[in-house]
């Protein structure tokens, strides 16, 4: 029973940090969180079937979890934090990177 806790946690954690990587992605334009969310959305679907698999059998249902997580491993990402406070770099808290397009359009 302990174990499906810990996949459960593993599934959260995995989806926790895909979000964090959409909503910097969103609001700084870098490619590589982009490419940090979509590997999270792979490991995240790994994870939930290592989750649904961990009731039946916790040994290969947990290897299924560890599996993802290597997945969504962290990669090479820019600093968009600077020398931000922790609460801010959990949250994925960045400053928005205005647009040219938009900003050209406002002018006119």
């Amino acid at each position: 029973m302990v174990y499906v806790y810990i996949a459960a946690f593993g599934f959260i954690v995995i989806i926790f940090l895909t979000l964090r990587d959409i909503r910097i992605y969103h609001r700084t334009k870098i490619e590589s969180y982009r490419k940090g969310a979509l590997r999270g959305m792979v490991a995240g679907a790994l994870a939930l079937i290592g989750l649904s698999v961990t009731e039946a059998n916790p040994q290969i249902g947990l290897t299924i979890i560890l599996v993802a997580i290597y997945i969504n491993g962290k990669g090479k990402r820019e600093d968009v934090f600077g020398d931000a406070p922790l609460v801010k770099r959990v949250l994925g808290e960045t400053t928005v990177k205005k647009n040219k397009i938009h900003t050209n359009m406002k002018k006119a």
